[in-house]
């Protein structure tokens, strides 16, 4: 992730009730994103084939090869049945680069366009909890997926 990657994902504006992933909607969350320190190390952007244009962004945070997760794919490429291969496309980034073996994450309990996807990718629901963030109290559901064969 380069500096204007992360101005490009602070800028990004999603339609109706998926605004609530729009970067700026925590103070915290902006920071993080736009800390230098953390460009490479535990924030990376997708670029959108030969044309290298920013596609999505992934966050890792790892710990005993456990890597927990957070995606996010440019507003105007979310609905379109991308999310698949995006996701599939970052959890062999973080098992190639970073030596994930299994990962968590954490999504909005009322994201269930994500949650299918997470699901499809074999991720389960291991906990639904009340998390603060974007100014109030919301849901979550946290899902996890175990140890995969290392990528060939």
């Amino acid at each position: 992730m380069t500096a204007a990657d992360a101005r490009a994902v602070a800028a990004w504006r999603y339609p109706g009730e998926y605004a609530f992933y729009d970067a700026d909607a925590d103070a915290d969350d902006l920071a993080e994103l736009l800390n230098p320190a953390e460009w490479g190390r535990r924030y990376f952007a997708a670029d959108e084939g030969a044309r290298h244009e920013l596609a999505g962004f992934l966050v890792v945070k790892l710990s005993s090869r456990v890597a927990e997760i957070g995606l996010g794919l440019r507003p105007g490429l979310t609905g379109l049945g991308l999310g698949e291969s995006f996701l599939g496309d970052c959890l062999r980034f973080a098992a190639e680069t970073l030596g994930a073996q299994s990962y968590t994450l954490a999504v909005a309990a009322f994201n269930q366009r994500a949650i299918t996807v997470y699901e499809r990718a074999g991720f389960r629901k291991v906990e639904r909890y009340e998390h603060f963030t974007n100014g109030g109290l919301h849901p979550f559901v946290r899902m996890a997926r175990g140890p995969i064969d290392p990528p060939r």
